[in-house]
């Protein structure tokens, strides 16, 4: 019997030895540490030899770099995305473009060389901006002449961290020597190995596991209990560049301006019918230049016995500049695409105001295309260098500020220029789908709203209408035409129409249906309208008023307008 029982419990320690080993080999698998490494090439998506792996901060960004030639290089619409809106492609030109307040710097592409509107240039030894198939790269190491950042290159792959804010950070000290995993857990891949005494920046802290950037910008997660010393840190901004002040020529009091719409050089004769019953008016903008060709001819109809006389009254000239008058057979994004065509009409702009004694230059564009923005705002940018140089007032017309006309950049108009002038009008005009205001209140409000979320208020100028429209819709087919204030209140009461408060749009409406049945509608833009206008602006705490155009208005307005300007 004890023959028997012997094997059967040699079996059965076997077999529970045998468990145990087992058991433990699944304990030790489940709690031990994978000793596997990632593939960092697949981690960073590296794709060939001068791919580079971009982090912004602590986050790593879609766009990719490239290493070409031992520099660093980012395309040019990262650049603008991340580093500095300033930089312009000149396609038309093959030409990279700087402008600061004093200069123009440019470099072919493909060149080591820059130049300046100084005649000054320098060979900086590498590429600055080259083509790579259908995107332009720029070199970092030129972006930083001009822009605050840091970057800082490592290969095997290659990576790069890109810093362009200082804000505080927690880091902490690695105590003993550990690894960095891709994920949080002991098996998840190993990115790289930590020393004792290495420093990381914590980024989000889980349960057991931190997620973490290493000084050579791996980011991925260590053991909570191999962290210790956990401190704030301010990092040390970089200040390699130094932006160059954009002075500013602000009055100092509110604005009044009244655009002076002139057909030919006869309307100059209408200054003093025009200007004779103003009230509190201290600038006044004859539409007198206008672009005439591709190649940046300007027209003028100036007249310096006007600016004379508008001196003698004490009012300023700020004398406008437009796309849309000119007789020339051209079109205004061929001229904006060419620098010599810009800074032909910059140096024609300049001459006629110095040879009239004028006070400023108001640039009218309208109809600007979304892809001729940047071009334009270039040429923007451009003219207010030779503006301030020569003591010249610089303001620009915009739309109301709306998503389709984004591209005028306000922000950057607000930086470059003088004053910003909202056309608050035109809300429906004559191309319209349906009658309405010219200016409704809401209109102007948002306006307003969305223009100072922008620019600095000191330098916002809202404009009203002095006209409004009167509307007919006969079998369907609306149309319309524009009236001056007078000539709407003769309407009016020739034709018996009841006015009635409309409140959302801040105006007296009136409508009749005529023997033939045609629907005739008004919104009344006159002095109480144009008063609910101002306290919007008031609220909004802007830099004044302007008016299109001088002429078109009744009397009683100057009273409203004039408290004010001078309340």
């Amino acid at each position: 019997m004890k023959k028997k029982v012997i094997p059967a419990i040699i079996i059965i320690a076997l077999i529970l030895v045998i468990g145990a080993i087992y058991a433990g080999q699944i304990v030790y698998q489940h709690y031990s540490y994978s000793t596997e490494r990632a593939d960092l090439g697949s981690y960073f998506d590296i794709t060939g030899d001068t791919d580079v792996a971009i982090i912004l901060g602590n986050e790593r960004i879609e766009e990719r770099a490239r290493l070409l030639d031992g520099h660093y290089y980012m395309d040019f619409d990262s650049v603008q995305k991340y580093l500095n809106r300033r930089f312009y492609y000149g396609e038309a030109d093959n030409t990279l473009f700087y402008t600061t307040a004093t200069s123009i710097i440019t470099t072919e592409i493909g060149s080591t060389s820059w130049n300046n509107l100084q005649g000054e240039s320098e060979d900086v030894g590498y590429v600055i901006a080259r083509t790579e198939g259908d995107k332009l790269y720029v070199a970092l190491d030129y972006v930083k002449k001009y822009t605050n950042f840091s970057y800082e290159g490592f290969t095997e792959p290659n990576h790069m961290q890109l810093t362009t804010s200082w804000e505080d950070e927690q880091v902490a000290t690695i105590n003993k020597n550990t690894q960095l995993r891709l994920r949080g857990g002991v098996k998840s891949e190993i990115l790289e190995d930590l020393a004792k005494g290495d420093t990381v920046v914590i980024l989000e802290e889980l349960e057991n596991w931190t997620k973490v950037k290493t000084a050579d910008s791996y980011i991925g997660y260590v053991e909570n209990k191999r962290l210790s010393d956990t401190t704030t840190k301010s990092p040390i901004p970089v200040e390699d560049y130094v932006e160059e002040e954009y002075t500013t020529l602000n009055r100092g009091h509110k604005i009044n301006l009244g655009f002076h719409n002139i057909g030919g050089v006869a309307g100059n004769d209408t200054f003093s019918s025009v200007v004779s019953g103003a009230k509190s008016l201290n600038v006044i903008s004859p539409t007198w230049f206008k672009l005439n060709s591709d190649g940046g001819d300007i027209v003028s109809i100036g007249s310096s016995s006007y600016v004379k006389a508008a001196h003698d009254k004490g009012l300023e000239v700020w004398a406008l500049v437009d796309n849309f008058t000119g007789t020339g057979d051209f079109t205004t994004s061929e001229f904006l695409s060419h620098y010599s065509s810009r800074l032909n009409a910059i140096d024609q702009l300049m001459a006629y105001a110095i040879d009239l004694g004028v006070d400023g230059i108001n640039l009218d564009f309208e109809t600007i295309a979304s892809e001729s923005g940047q071009d334009y705002i270039e040429f923007v940018r451009e003219l207010s260098i030779f503006c301030r140089a020569n003591n010249l007032v610089y303001s620009i017309d915009d739309y109301v500020p709306m998503h389709f006309n984004d591209h005028y950049d306000l922000k950057e108009q607000g930086i470059v220029a003088d004053y910003v002038i909202i056309m608050g009008y035109d809300e429906h005009y004559a191309g319209s789908a349906e009658a309405g205001s010219v200016a409704s209140l809401s209109y102007v409000e948002n306006g307003l709203i969305n223009t100072t979320a922008k620019v600095d208020p000191s330098k916002v100028i809202n404009a009203v209408p002095f006209y409004t429209r009167i509307w007919h819709t006969s079998n369907g087919a609306l149309s319309s035409e524009a009236v001056s204030m007078q000539t709407a209140k003769d309407y009016i009461a020739n034709h018996s129409i009841n006015m009635t408060w409309d409140a959302e749009a801040g105006q007296n409406y009136g409508e009749f249906s005529s023997s033939d049945g045609t629907l005739n509608q008004i919104w009344m833009e006159d002095a109480t309208s144009i008063g609910q206008k101002i306290d919007s602006m008031r609220a909004q705490n802007i830099a004044g008023i302007a008016e299109w155009s001088l002429g078109m208005e009744t009397s009683d307005v100057w009273d409203v307008i004039a408290a004010y300007i001078e309340g």
